[in-house]
Order: structure tokens, then sequence, then C-alpha cells
């Protein structure tokens, strides 16, 4: 991505007008500051918001903030400059700043994608291996997210009566109301922010990813971005736009088309022409936002009556995945095939540890299989602390809280029986 934002697009064989790169630079940075916020503000707020946050759904809705202006103006590979070494950005421009310093995840993603794709010869099982690497690796922090999750959501009914329980001792006091909710957390053995770190990893591979994609196999020269301090990491690539010494600068160097569809571009199977714009509709996409739905509907929270909050929160689960279904007239098929693989190894690890969650009813359908199914690696709560080391074990259940408040109410002991006696 760095390659692509900063004035080193040389190094991939693109050399795009002024003007284009301003733009690619602004459109990039405003989308990293939207993807921090959003970032931020998931990981603070009720953990359905959470697991909308983790999913790549809302990934790829994020990204539709900056990247749908990036492929409008697309720099044309056959524009060509010689391949130059990269050169620290100016500390007055920080959308270049930024992408130097993401050069090192973009070159380290390519060097994956290439050495898999001299490997195999199939730049589609390539994208596919990468990422299914890529989720081994990261597999312990996504088991984590998911049990957080869940335990969250069990534990939504008595933190509900527990926030009540602190409004009325506190009355106001929010740093006592926080104070003794995370003794709750801690008492408990659950963290509302464990499920953070892999939502940040997530969206910090999505932009690469798609830089790596949409450029890097595009170039008809990438040996620039296949050495490290001169060495030639991967040396196996044949390129077959270079005949004789002279590179066909109109091919790229990676033969990105695979059963006539075309990774390193749209793959546009009809339009629809809209009112305010004409949606270009892939059967990629279209895949990917089906099997995005799926991920969300099992880890979605249960329906909690008379919550508006969540309600609109499991709405925004179910909707955010078929916004893909719009990308597809402009990002690359290769993308929609990363996210097609990271959704069906994150539904099996999903299915793995809470079983079809809340997938079903799905339009009224509950079928026999889903019911009463057991995960392999079923979702416990950790036993509780010592008793008495929180306000969880020392509120009052409405029975005793009247009871308690009878206790302090004071006979009246002197009230006359009669009014004889009484001067006059």
């Amino acid at each position: 991505m760095a390659t692509i934002l900063s004035a080193d697009m040389n190094t991939l064989g693109h050399n795009p007008p002024t003007t284009s790169k301003a733009r690619l630079r602004w459109a990039a940075f405003g989308l990293f500051l939207a993807l921090v916020t959003f970032a931020v503000v998931a990981c603070g707020t009720t953990p359905a918001a959470q697991s909308t946050a983790s999913s790549p759904a809302n990934a790829a809705a994020a990204a539709s903030i900056g990247v749908s202006a990036a492929p409008a103006v697309s720099p044309s590979p056959s524009a060509t400059a010689e391949p130059q070494p990269l050169t620290p950005a100016s500390p007055s421009d920080p959308a270049a700043l930024f992408g130097f310093l993401f050069t090192p995840i973009f070159q380290g993603l390519f060097l994956l994608l290439a050495g898999l794709y001299a490997l195999t010869g199939n730049i589609v099982v390539a994208i596919m291996l990468m990422t299914l690497l890529i989720r081994v690796l990261t597999v312990k922090l996504s088991a984590r997210q998911i049990v957080s999750q869940q335990r969250m959501y069990r534990l939504q009914p008595e933190l509900k009566e527990l926030t009540k329980e602190l409004t009325r001792r506190h009355k106001g006091d929010r740093q006592a109301i926080q104070a003794a909710t995370q003794a709750f957390y801690k008492e408990r053995g659950v963290s509302p922010t464990a499920g953070c770190l892999p939502s940040l990893l997530q969206m910090g591979l999505l932009f690469p990813m798609y830089w790596v994609i949409r450029d890097g196999l595009t170039s008809f020269d990438p040996s620039a971005m296949l050495k490290v301090a001169g060495i030639d990491l991967v040396p196996m690539i044949h390129c077959p736009n270079v005949v004789n010494d002279v590179v066909d600068k109109a091919a790229p160097c990676i033969n990105t088309v695979v059963f006539g569809i075309n990774v390193g571009q749209p793959q546009v199977l009809f339009n629809v022409p809209l009112v305010v714009f004409t949606l270009g509709v892939s059967v990629l996409a279209v895949a990917a936002g089906l099997l995005q739905f799926v991920q969300s509907r099992m880890l979605m929270s249960p329906p909690v009556e008379n919550d508006p909050s969540a309600s609109t929160q499991r709405t925004m689960m179910v909707i955010f995945p078929f916004l893909s279904i719009v990308y597809g007239g402009f990002l690359p098929a290769g993308l929609f095939v990363y996210w097609i693989t990271t959704s069906v190894f994150s539904i099996v690890q999903q299915f793995l540890i809470v079983g079809w969650g809340n997938m079903f009813p799905l339009l009224g359908w509950n079928p026999g299989f889903a019911r009463n199914h057991s995960p392999r690696f079923p979702v416990t709560m950790p036993e509780k602390g010592a008793a008495g080391q929180s306000v969880a074990d020392t509120r009052y259940k409405p029975e005793e809280r009247w009871a308690s408040a009878a206790s302090t109410v004071r006979p009246n002991t002197h009230r006359r029986s009669s009014r004889r006696g009484r001067r006059r």
C-alpha cells in the first residue's frame, strides 16, 4: 500500500499522474482515520457492537469509505518508470508518511503471495493458501475473541441487574460505577475488550491485501518488491511478459487470469441501473456477502425484549454483510477470494466453538440438525472469585431490598388510641 500511496509508486511499475496520487493519498489517509475511530468506538461499546466490529463484513463496510474512491482513479499499468528504491516520505505529508511506515507489511504480504504463486502456479490457490496461513497464525486470538463475546452475552442479564443496583447505590458517581463494574468483570473472569486485538489485526491487514491484489498483481515488473537488502527472496517467478529482456508493459508479470476470471480486476456479471449509481453485480461479491451473513448470524446476540439498542445492533449485523455486494463493481475479484476464504475459515471455527449459535430459526426455518446441537469445544463460564470481593456478591435481590427498606421504617409508638383525655 505504501508504494501506491507515496511517491514510490515506481517500485511496482506504476507512475500515475500527480492528481491521482494526491487523491489516493488523502483517500487512504481519511480511510485510516475512519477505521481507527471505528475500532476505538468498538472496543469501548457493548459486546454486540464488538462482534459487529470483528466481522469481516463490517471491515468491508468500513473499507468502502475510502476504497470506493481509489479505483475510480486507478493508475494504468501501462505507464512506466525505472524501479527506484524506497525513500522516506516527507513528514509534512501525513498520508505519505503513513504509507511509508506500512511498506514492510505490504512487501511481506506480497512476498508471501508471490512465493505461494511460484510454488502452485495458480494465483487463486495462492491467495487462498495465504489467507489460510494468516488465519492459522491468528487462530488463538480469534478463538479468544469468540469465547469472550459469548461469555459477555451470557452475563448480560446479570450485568443489567448489577447496573441498576450500582446506579441506585452510587447515584451519578460514574467512577464508582465503573470501578464496581470492572470488579464484576474480574470476578467473573471475562474482559470486555478481549475481542479488540483480532478486530484491529483484521482491519490492519485488509488494506495491504487490497493494494497487493489490486496493484501488486497487475505490475509488469515486481522485481523490486521481491528483494530485501538486495537479495531476491522469490527467484522462481518467471514473467511471461519478458521476452529477450524486453518487458511488455501492457501485461502483468503474474498471470492473474484463472478460468477466464482476472482476479486483479473487478469482475462484473451484469449492471443494474439505480437512481444514484449503477450497481455492478459480481458472483464472487454475492457469495462473499452470503458467507459473511452466516458468520455474523452465528455470533449474533440473543434477542432482548424492550431493548432498542440490541435490536438495532442485530439489524446492523444483518445488513452489513450484504454491503459487500455493492463493492463488486469496483473491487478486484482477488479481494473477494480473500473474503470468501476467511469467511469459510471463521464459520468452521465458530461452529466448533458455538455450534450453530443464533443462526436458526431463519425466516421461520428451524431444521432438526440445528436443534440441541453440542459444539465440539463449548464455551464455559469461569468460576466465580471469592465471595464478597465485589458488588456482584453484595447486591440485594428485589425481596431483600423491600425487607431492608421496611427495616429502616421506625414504628410510631406515641400515637394515641383515642381522643379521650385530650385537654381542650
